[in-house]
């Protein structure tokens, strides 16, 4: 399936008559993948309350974008993310004061989906309130503030040159922004303590064979296959069994087994009367490629 490209140039946005130019970030829409590219290679991206603004905005154009089926979440350059910008913690540590527009740890930054618990409309766990799935494309070097994005990702592909680090122990801070309730989710209890605690660097198969990440592709291919991977979840499965599943998914963290049993018959109940279930089993006998609506 081909859907239309729909691209303002890598930097400018436009919804309705407003239009968004980022300068800490690329953003493309082709094929019903939107790409999020941190753009500040020179940094090995690392962030900045303007990057946190533009990814935030991003994020939720694509959310409303009918064209958008998938997100790629991904870094340019030889980093994913390197953390927060060095800059701004030297001046932290020397008693200086940080600019107003440059205060990543601020409050009132929570995104607004409504239907999303509180949980996951926070400065940066909005990912999983997400309905469409956030692909983490790793490329590179994630460390502090840049780890715990990946971990908010829905899927996660490797570089198998990149190199992982919590970082916070190293820097005398704490396991910030929700690293602490995500890892041991993940990587189990034992796992992640080890990793917070050492803040030891990680390479892609140890990350792998822990099962923080899902693929690990070579370096020299990477940015072609996460696009691959991108684009078979955005043609091959039902989008609305995608919007769903990731719903289930998150919202079982907080429910009893038998809550999520009675939400499961629920659901299954309504995807039976859906159109996308009608298409599923009609291409898998007619032996065609799905066109899924999402409906």
């Amino acid at each position: 399936m081909s859907l239309n490209r729909t691209m303002a140039s890598c930097h400018i946005t436009r919804e309705g008559n407003h239009v968004m130019a980022y300068q800490d970030i690329q953003y493309d829409v082709a094929d019903g993948v939107a790409t999020i590219m941190l753009n500040r290679p020179q940094t090995l991206n690392a962030w900045t309350l303007k990057m946190d603004q533009e990814v935030r905005h991003a994020m939720i154009a694509a959310e409303n974008d009918p064209n958008v089926r998938v997100i790629l979440f991904t870094g340019s350059g030889r980093g994913f993310c390197s953390g927060a910008d060095m800059s701004l913690l030297s001046a932290v540590a020397g008693g200086g004061n940080i600019a107003a527009d440059e205060d990543f740890t601020s409050a009132g930054q929570n995104v607004e989906i409504p239907t999303a618990r509180e949980d996951f409309r926070q400065q940066y766990s909005y990912f999983p309130a997400l309905s469409k799935p956030v692909i983490g494309g790793i490329n590179g070097a994630a460390a502090g503030l840049g780890f715990v994005l990946m971990l908010y990702c829905d899927i996660r592909l490797l570089s198998d040159q990149a190199k992982l680090t919590t970082t916070f122990s190293r820097r005398g801070l704490i396991a910030e922004y929700g690293l602490a309730w995500m890892l041991p989710r993940l990587i189990g209890l034992s796992n992640a303590m080890e990793l917070m605690l050492t803040s030891r660097t990680i390479l892609a198969d140890e990350a792998h064979r822990l099962g923080l990440v899902h693929k690990v592709f070579p370096a020299d291919k990477f940015a072609e296959e996460a696009k691959a991977y991108a684009l078979e979840l955005a043609t091959k499965v039902s989008p609305r069994s995608v919007r769903v599943i990731k719903r289930m998914a998150y919202e079982s963290q907080f429910q009893s087994l038998k809550d999520a049993l009675d939400l499961a018959l629920e659901e299954m109940m309504l995807s039976i009367a859906s159109d996308d279930f009608r298409e599923g089993v009609a291409h898998y006998f007619e032996k065609r490629d799905p066109k899924f609506t999402g409906k």
